[in-house]
């Protein structure tokens, strides 16, 4: 099965890479078909859901070189499911935290491993921001680039930067079924904390029922997930298939360099930052890889880390972390553990000046690396995210705003790397809280 998979990813790879160079061919198309019949071939001799999922991705990328105009109507099929998704989001959240803040422990040891949480976060995520503006430093990706506005300019301009006390006020929910149907996660997640510590001060008669009640949810959402989980090879499929499609595979050759930083710099971090700290905390790596493999690939083919979220949670429950730790760091590092964002921020507002033929000191972008360090945990939940960011470190550290739209012809693809390192490292901070309170037992 392994031989034959390989041969069809190779064949596959190949057809695409020679595409490139050579043009769309009949018989390079030809070629990838082959590989992909092969690789549904050693499917059906016991393939998991992940290796359907890598199939669909292929086959997408296949639907969106070779029929672009059926790839556009291919969007519904990837709608579809990350709304499937995004309906489990907010009441796993409130189920799964109160449930582990009332049912389980003490309220010190929670306030311990928020405590934990947070510092952890702060220094994965710096270490993110650096590594990011190292990259491009090496690589000197925006020097010498001829600009040139793209489509959306006008409303992206009018995007107002979001400012460090408009997050903190936006933590708060002013509407607990408003907060639901808007999914803001990090609102669901402070009501849930509340809740749950308001639940554990009750007398054990009044809180058992509100407590089986959220557990019973608990249950019933990750009972929803794995449902939901059987169109996830559709889903990601049609996402691939449109983005290919509607944006074809030309878009990699002008931004090359860029792109190719971007990868190099989340490589980089997976390697340099995460391994050294799943070492450290004696995780096994093999039995990490197998929980995340799932999750980590569907937020890169949907470059939604939301769509991840349910799946994440429970694969790293299925690890060995504890369902109260879970609950705890993994909506809370959505908002702040955004490792991927982190490094292709602090690596596009580089760029940014490099494009504009800026010269910044090293002192100026270790300023700049502390700002976004702030700045960037407004990221969750915020539309054109990552674009209101870098527009807040534009206008505070007087970087022309126009090779910021360059970035916009490949953010589709530099997000899905960043959304999957998102994903890896909220993961990844699970196991190790749970190994620092000696909860962890790898299941695996």
């Amino acid at each position: 099965m392994r031989a034959l998979t390989l041969a069809g990813v190779l064949l596959f790879l190949l057809g695409a890479a020679l595409a490139l160079v050579l043009g769309p061919l009949s018989w390079l198309a030809a070629l990838r078909w082959t590989g992909l019949v092969l690789i549904v071939a050693a499917g059906l001799r016991g393939g998991s859901l992940t290796y359907w999922i890598f199939f669909s991705m292929l086959l997408g990328g296949e639907i969106g070189l070779d029929r672009p105009q059926l790839a556009e109507h291919l969007r519904v099929l990837s709608d579809i499911f990350l709304r499937l998704i995004k309906v489990i989001v907010a009441p796993l959240i409130l189920g799964t935290l109160v449930t582990g803040i009332a049912g389980h422990g003490s309220l010190r040891r929670v306030g311990r491993i928020g405590l934990k949480s947070l510092v952890y976060f702060e220094v994965v995520t710096t270490l993110a921001l650096f590594i990011g503006v190292g990259a491009i430093n090496i690589s000197r990706a925006g020097e010498g680039l001829t600009m040139s506005v793209t489509p959306g300019v006008a409303a992206a301009q009018n995007a107002e930067p979001m400012r460090w006390e408009d997050f903190l006020l936006h933590i708060f929910p002013e509407n607990i079924a408003k907060s639901i149907a808007e999914n803001q996660i990090l609102q669901v997640a402070v009501f849930a904390l509340l809740f749950g510590i308001a639940l554990a001060l009750l007398p054990e008669a009044k809180r058992e029922p509100m407590l089986k009640f959220c557990e019973s949810l608990s249950a019933t959402m990750f009972s929803f997930t794995n449902l939901v989980m059987y169109f996830a090879p559709v889903g990601v499929g049609a996402a691939i298939a449109y983005t290919i499609g509607h944006m074809g595979i030309g878009v990699l050759l002008p931004l090359g360099k860029l792109l190719f930083t971007g990868y190099a710099a989340l490589t980089a971090f997976l390697l340099l930052v995460l391994l050294p700290i799943a070492m450290l905390a004696r995780i096994s790596l093999p039995k990490f890889l197998r929980a995340v493999a799932e999750p980590a690939t569907i937020a890169f083919a949907t470059s939604t880390s939301e769509a991840a979220l349910p799946r994440a949670m429970e694969a790293m429950e299925a690890f060995g972390v504890p369902r109260r730790i879970v609950a705890f760091v993994i909506p809370a590092g959505y908002s702040f553990n955004l490792d991927g964002s982190s490094v292709y921020l602090a690596l596009a507002s580089v760029f940014v000046a490099q494009a504009a033929g800026m010269h910044m000191t090293w002192s100026q972008q270790l300023v700049m690396v502390f700002t976004l360090m702030l700045t960037s945990k407004g990221v969750a939940g915020v539309p054109r995210a990552t674009l209101v960011v870098l527009l807040a470190t534009a206008s505070i550290f007087h970087l022309p705003t126009e090779p910021m739209f360059i970035i916009l012809g490949i953010d589709a693809l530099m997000d899905m790397a960043r959304t999957a390192v998102n994903v890896i490292g909220n993961c990844l901070a699970c196991a190790v809280i749970a190994r620092s309170e000696a909860e962890l037992q790898e299941n695996a």
